[in-house]
């Protein structure tokens, strides 16, 4: 988020999708909360779009009953609502209707006579992916959305099912919009933690200089899921685990983490070397992907004292679904900082803990020179960087146990947000919302970073396309999925990191 103090200019918020889940339990929240935290602008309309009929009132009533379940301050300051609903409406349309939008031209013009000012005007897509390229389609033929200066369209993910259709959706996109003017949102990138990793990377004369292939040994990340598919089962068999979390919100870590520094903070200049890192991962081929790639689909079990049904028996899944709701690889970056260092990723449904991690280790002391009974228990050092659910960074070192041994163990220093800062942390799509209102890309992904993370994923696609798995489903729910995932790390000396449960 930004650190100005300066508020968004006057603004007009379109929610394609605004009767939907997405709107109710993210985008509503976060909205409200920038408003009790004094940042949205002084000037703002938030119009819902759907085909629901709606009142205004009915409407208001339906985000407030999301923003009392799914909003971080749950109860709080809601006397703050009856300020805040003043200024959102629904608007039922259909989008598959040209003449319809039209109605939205009325709106602007209607809010920017009373107003006094040219506002910017939003246009967020919180509908399903195969209605995208329609609804821009009619958008562009609005003659104001032109307006590359005030006019913002905000797409959600996927991007594309491959890296065919992700360029054709680019292609679309930036046919009707300036390549400034779409913000492709990744809600991952929002998160404060990951936000973190710059400042922790290159505020700190500590990190910087061992941040490399000359001091560290490998690195992993972990995004897993203590849930299954539950009710987006008909979504997830277009997607799964590789299309739905590696292609995009792992490789994005991987790129915070592996990026060279940036001479500023210009939003092309992050980008632009976040983009270098994809485009330097090293190409797996495809008689290669069982070497460097495992997936897995969970079956019946066990989830933390509740009988679960296997991804096959899920609610529109095929029977004999192939679709993976784990998937784990190997990659290499090639270039100077990275050359030989292996980078291991995994994420899966119904595992055995919630946890987004990435996990930095570190090569062995050159030369250990103390006693063999220190070195019972010695480990190389290790930083580890939580996103969720607990937000902290640890380093691991070694320290000598009291006593008259020499006796070593690693322990922990550990740096958490919720014991360092007062008051809870903003949520990704307020952060993100933010930036948009104020006309920030530097976190949302341009058209070449998402094509080049569809051809570092491509290879490990078509191969699995065309070589069906013979033992699905291959890993019980509660554990840490498929064998074969230790295998691909423990080849290598290594095995997974997760962080200790807290009781």
């Amino acid at each position: 988020m930004s650190q100005t103090t300066i508020k968004p200019p006057a603004s007009i918020l379109f929610i394609f999708g605004g009767s939907g889940d997405l709107n109710q339990r993210k985008l509503a929240p976060a909205l409200f909360n920038l408003f009790i935290d004094n940042w949205m602008p002084e000037k703002f309309a938030v119009i819902g779009l759907g085909r629901t009929e709606y009142s205004n009132d009915k409407f208001r009533n339906h985000l407030f009953d999301g923003i009392q379940e799914f909003s971080r301050r749950k109860g709080e300051s809601n006397d703050k609502w009856a300020g805040f609903s003043e200024h959102v409406s629904y608007l039922q349309m259909d989008a598959s209707d040209p003449e319809a939008y039209h109605k939205m031209s009325d709106v602007v013009k209607q809010y920017e006579e009373e107003w006094g000012v040219h506002a910017n005007v939003i246009f967020y897509l919180a509908v399903a992916p195969q209605l995208v390229p329609d609804i821009a389609t009619k958008l562009g033929a609005l003659k104001w959305c032109k307006d590359s200066q005030t006019v913002r369209i905000v797409v959600e993910k996927p991007f594309g099912h491959d890296l065919k259709s992700a360029r054709e959706l680019n292609s679309l996109l930036n046919s009707i919009f300036t390549e400034d003017q779409i913000y492709r949102i990744d809600h991952y990138l929002g998160k404060e933690t990951v936000q973190n990793i710059l400042a922790l990377r290159f505020a700190n004369a500590l990190f910087e200089p061992i941040w490399n292939r000359n001091y560290i040994d490998h690195i992993q990340i972990t995004a897993a899921e203590t849930v299954g598919v539950e009710d987006r089962g008909g979504y997830y068999e277009q997607s799964g685990a590789l299309r739905d979390m590696v292609q995009n919100h792992i490789l994005q870590l991987l790129c915070m983490i592996a990026m060279e520094a940036p001479v500023n903070f210009d939003a092309n200049e992050i980008r632009n070397k976040k983009t270098d890192v994809l485009n330097a991962i090293r190409p797996i081929s495809r008689d290669q992907v069982h070497e460097y790639a495992v997936r897995g689909q969970y079956s019946h079990g066990w989830m933390k004292g509740t009988k679960v049904q296997a991804y096959r028996q899920e609610k529109s899944v095929n029977p004999k679904s192939n679709t993976e709701t784990f998937a784990a690889a190997k990659f290499f970056i090639d270039n100077w900082r990275w050359q030989g260092v292996p980078i291991y990723v995994r994420t899966g449904k119904f595992m055995h803990q919630k946890s987004t991690i990435i996990s930095i280790e570190f090569k062995q002391a050159p030369h250990y020179a103390f006693p063999q009974e220190a070195a019972d228990s010695f480990r190389p050092n290790r930083l580890t960087i939580s996103i969720q659910p607990e937000m902290d960074i640890r380093l691991r070192f070694q320290a000598k146990r009291p006593g008259q041994s020499m006796t070593l163990n690693p322990v922990d220093m550990i740096f958490s947000y919720k014991d360092a800062y007062d008051g809870h942390e903003p949520e990704a799509y307020e952060t993100l919302l933010l930036d948009v209102m104020e006309g920030n890309p530097t976190q949302f992904m341009r058209a070449d970073q998402v094509e080049a993370g569809w051809k570092v994923v491509m290879p490990i696609i078509e191969a699995w396309e065309a070589r069906p798995p013979v033992d699905f489903p291959n890993y019980a729910p509660d554990s840490w999925g498929p064998e074969d995932a230790e295998a691909l790390i423990a080849r290598d000396g290594h095995n997974w990191v997760s962080l200790p449960i807290k009781p």
